[in-house]
């Protein structure tokens, strides 16, 4: 065997045969193991936001090492970083005075909120409450909750049954949910868990209405509403969470990627306070759950580095430029032979669709994009769905995304038959 590194989400057949090796990088280019340049067209999984190569980020991680790497936060023990942090994390939080429970990455986050919500109605005295109803397409992260909760059906294939008492409903209908609660019972449903924009399942907003809509049915019934932002917070819709794109207002919140622009590994629970408050100042007790890593002192310093660079430098008002730009520079690729649509609109977000009839008639075609756009000097990924992932650092400026379209296009010209 050829390496001994186990890749995620990867047939390593393939990947015997075929290892790229990404060497270095700086703002929305990195450079593999040859020498070979690409324009990052995804943000590596969603989350170099702020751009590779950030000086200032090694800087502050080196500093806080050379002070203090990090120390247990297990019962009453904390760090400056980690209560700067949190208390920045409450600033900008969808719901006021919201509190942090900070975890390692996205599918610690999800995890956390799941067990959370259950244990909230049980200390509200509601323990029949352990339904979580989560959404088609929709993507979780890969711990235990996350795969069982899975809106992608391939991500929990050959697992059997993991977490009990879950349920989908259609990603793009209100009407499902209403029919999903009246078949349960909103007595035995603890949270409905949803992505403001859905990621992995192929970059599709919400309809109109719809995330109002869902929101005011979970109030009406008193289930708690689960926003998450790992894909979508820290700015990638032009606001610091896509809750308030949508004025949400959600229960709890999940997040990670962006917190740190995916510097160091770090992930977050955002609980508004009526959740917290069993806890903060009611008599629920202890509450057992926690991780080695949880409030990390030198990830929580390169979390604060990250967000004083996207404040400093705007670059929430970036992410809206990239919207208005993303649009018009990927948009004429809707009329290609081998394209059905192009899903842009929504902030730093965008998916360039294969057309299903091409996939069929050509199953490789994907595979085949991929290829191409290396070969063009473009690193992305396909999607669920076979849509083109386009999620780029916000620095990424208007020459950039010229150079993106014009990838797209000539791969796409060298595929049509």
């Amino acid at each position: 065997m050829a390496t001994k590194f186990w890749h995620p989400f990867a047939d390593m057949r393939a990947v015997l045969r075929s290892e790229l090796v990404i060497a270095r990088g700086e703002g929305c280019y990195v450079w593999d193991d040859s020498g070979k340049r690409y324009l990052d067209a995804a943000a590596s999984l969603w989350y170099c936001n702020i751009g590779h190569g950030r000086s200032e980020i090694a800087t502050a991680v080196a500093d806080q090492m050379r002070t203090l790497e990090t120390y247990s936060t297990f019962g009453d023990l904390t760090s400056p970083p980690v209560n700067e942090l949190t208390d920045r994390l409450s600033m900008i939080a969808p719901v006021p005075d919201s509190v942090s429970f900070l975890t390692s990455g996205g599918s610690d986050s999800v995890d956390t909120a799941v067990k959370l919500a259950r244990r909230y109605h049980t200390a509200m005295g509601r323990s029949e409450r352990t339904f979580v109803l989560s959404r088609s397409r929709a993507y979780h992260g890969m711990h235990t909750a996350g795969t069982s909760i899975a809106g992608i059906s391939a991500n929990n294939d050959g697992y059997g049954k993991l977490l009990t008492d879950t349920a989908l409903v259609e990603w793009d209908s209100h009407d499902s949910l209403l029919d999903a609660i009246e078949r349960i019972g909103a007595e035995r449903i603890a949270a409905f868990i949803c992505e403001p924009i859905i990621g992995a399942g192929g970059v599709l907003a919400p309809p109109p209405g719809y995330l109002d809509k869902v929101r005011g049915i979970c109030r009406d019934t008193g289930i708690l509403f689960i926003a998450d932002e790992v894909i979508t917070g820290f700015g990638r819709t032009g606001m610091w969470f896509a809750s308030d794109r949508w004025n949400l207002q959600p229960d709890l919140v999940t997040c990670a990627k962006g917190i740190t622009s995916g510097y160091l590994p770090l992930g977050a629970v955002i609980a508004a306070p009526h959740v917290a408050e069993p806890w903060f100042e009611g008599d629920a007790g202890l509450w057992r759950h926690g991780y080695t890593y949880t409030g990390h002192t030198t990830v929580a310093a390169a979390a604060i580095a990250n967000l004083d660079i996207i404040q400093r430098e705007n670059l929430l008002a970036e992410a809206s430029r990239l919207e208005a730009q993303l649009a018009a520079g990927l948009g004429p690729l809707a009329s290609h032979d081998l394209v059905s649509e192009v899903r842009c609109g929504v902030g730093a977000l965008a998916a360039v669709q294969l057309a299903p009839e091409a996939t069929a008639d050509n199953p490789q075609l994907p595979d085949q994009m991929n290829a191409a756009l290396r070969k063009h000097g473009v690193l992305s990924r396909i999607l669920f769905g076979n849509a083109v992932q386009v999620s780029p650092p916000f620095v990424m400026t208007e020459s950039q995304v010229t150079d993106l379209a014009d990838a797209l296009r000539a791969s796409l010209d060298e595929l049509v038959v």
